[in-house]
């Protein structure tokens, strides 16, 4: 049984290897060591990552995927979710997360009878599921937030908009054969927002 450890970051500007340590001293903890670490820097929304790829492909059965947290390996939708556990239990892997405790069972040789490890088995897979919807939840989550403030924010700063009212009394103004000057009293409007108002109609009947 090997020991891999899967390690990812979302960007080129976020670091990947943040977690090693953390991950080395969780395998030394349960007398074992990592035999070799995948990293990269890709969205967990993405099935098709290098590293992800590598590690299923270079393990054999029973080795483990070492992972600091479930949404380092997932934030993918049901279908991918699913297609992504397929792969790896066809390769016969186990996933071990740090933040899933049932799944560190699979450090040791169980004692217990076939009906108990099935048992446990059917609970850390169910768990290991939770969270990956968790995980997949929170991107989404996130993603809306970004996308409301970015609403705001255009709102925001977009201006207020315009008095047509006002608008049309320039206009009226202008045609009954007031000065710029005249119309600036009569509306409260600076002379250059008269002109720009003017030059929006002239453009509009062209």
């Amino acid at each position: 049984m090997f020991i891999r450890a899967y390690l990812r970051a979302s960007t080129k500007e976020q670091d990947a290897e943040r977690a090693k340590a953390a991950l080395i001293q969780f395998a030394e903890l349960h007398g074992h060591k990592i035999a070799a670490f995948y990293i990269e820097n890709e969205s967990g929304t993405k099935i098709d990552r290098p590293e992800l790829k590598r590690v299923i492909h270079d393990s054999h059965k029973n080795d483990i995927i070492l992972i600091e947290q479930v949404d380092r390996l997932s934030r993918l939708n049901e279908s991918d979710w699913q297609n992504l556990k397929q792969s790896i239990g066809d390769a016969g892997l186990k996933i071990v997360s740090m933040d899933l405790p049932t799944s560190h069972s699979a450090f040791v040789s169980s004692g217990n009878d076939d009906f108990t490890d099935q048992m446990l088995k059917a609970i850390n897979n169910m768990l290991l599921d939770m969270l990956a919807v968790i995980s997949r939840k929170d991107y989404e989550d996130r993603r809306r937030r970004q996308s409301e403030g970015i609403e705001r924010n255009r709102d925001k700063f977009k201006g207020r908009p315009a008095n047509e009212a006002k608008h049309a009394q320039v206009v009226s103004l202008k045609e009954k054969g007031c000065s710029l000057t005249e119309i600036q009293g009569l509306t409260g409007y600076s002379r250059a927002t008269v002109a720009r108002v003017l030059k929006a109609h002239r453009e509009l009947k062209s």
